[in-house]
């Protein structure tokens, strides 16, 4: 089979993948289960970890398929598998949990003490066939696989963060939704869904702030040129944001935090690759909250796939061929994607 590879970490993404002749994954475990893969989605993520910036954390063996963000439909079964059955399409967890250790027993199967994790420690699903666990897999009625596939990941971080900020919404707060790409559109639509609340979303580029306004964001801010803190001021009447959903994490936009949540609020960091430089004073003395946000559990995707079904979250795609890997990786270093990049083997 075909499968989107890389040999070794490197700088650039422009050649980063190549794309080999590689066996077909086997049943290794009785709970395992083949997935034919109809739809992949490409993340940011997929960038770090050609750079090697996820090595140190799960350590791979290269050269490693990629691919965390999958969809399709289950070919083949272990003997002790129970919940899916052969032809049945499915949405992946991007990590393959145990079900055994405390977290996964406490229900925070994202923080699985035993986590194997496509595209990450074992072959992701830029390939023709993938291997996962069963407890991977939520199964789909209604949604094309290849449409759906993003939200693995994107879908289900962007969920994770905004229902922990919904949990703390009253109707009329006021939420500062920070980046609308690919998990800040989901995001978005999550908050709107769930809870009665006056939506701000940042974000630099025009058609970013134009998808913001059709998900219902009721402001929209351009970075570059408005005064985040003093906008958010006047928006709120110097109240602040009750919650901010940050699905970019640079140290820009994680230390708006002090100036623009209110006394007691969070600031939710979903994205990654800057740092948190904010006075310890600070934090003390409004007691405002940094919460880091890693994917989400099974339960959670579950319940994104149920505002899917209903039609209250969409997602934004555009698919590419298999062998367009390569391109896809530098259109979304280069942010010329708009909501998420699909690769259809």
């Amino acid at each position: 089979m075909r499968a989107a590879r890389i040999h070794a970490y490197q700088d650039s993404v422009e050649d980063a993948l190549t794309i080999d002749e590689v066996p077909k994954p086997e049943i290794e475990r009785p709970t395992d289960i083949i997935v034919e893969i109809a739809g992949a989605g490409w993340c940011q993520t997929d960038n770090h970890v050609i750079h090697g910036d996820w090595d140190e954390h799960y350590g791979p063996t290269l050269p490693l398929t990629l691919g965390h963000e999958n969809a399709g439909t289950v070919v083949e079964i272990g003997s002790e598998v129970e919940t899916v059955a052969v032809g049945d399409q499915v949405l992946c967890q991007p990590m393959a949990v145990c079900g055994k250790c405390r977290p996964c027993r406490e229900g925070n199967d994202n923080l699985c003490e035993n986590v194997e994790a496509p595209g990450f420690s074992m072959d992701g699903g830029f390939a023709d066939f993938m291997r996962t666990s069963e407890l991977a897999a939520v199964t789909l009625e209604s949604v094309d696989p290849v449409e759906i596939a993003p939200h693995a990941d994107a879908g289900i971080t962007g969920y994770h963060a905004a229902k922990r900020a919904v949990r703390k919404l009253d109707p009329g707060d006021h939420v500062v939704i920070i980046g609308v790409g690919g998990l800040g559109h989901i995001g978005l639509q999550v908050v709107g869904a769930m809870s009665a609340t006056e939506i701000t979303a940042i974000d630099p580029k025009e058609d970013a702030r134009e998808l913001a306004e059709s998900l219902g964001a009721d402001h929209t801010l351009d970075p570059t040129t408005d005064d985040v803190p003093a906008e958010i001021d006047a928006i709120t009447d110097g109240q602040g944001a009750a919650q901010i959903l940050d699905y970019v994490g640079q140290d820009d936009t994680a230390g708006w935090g002090p100036a623009i949540v209110e006394r007691g609020g969070d600031h939710h960091i979903a994205g990654y690759g800057g740092h948190v430089h904010t006075p310890t004073q600070a934090m003390v003395g409004t007691e405002m909250n940094y919460c880091g946000a890693l994917t989400g559990t099974h339960t959670e995707l579950q319940e994104l796939v149920q505002l899917i079904e209903r039609g209250d979250v969409d997602i934004h795609t555009t698919t590419y061929d298999l062998e367009d890997v390569n391109e896809v990786a530098t259109r979304v270093r280069d942010g010329e994607v708009l909501g998420r990049a699909v690769i259809v083997p």
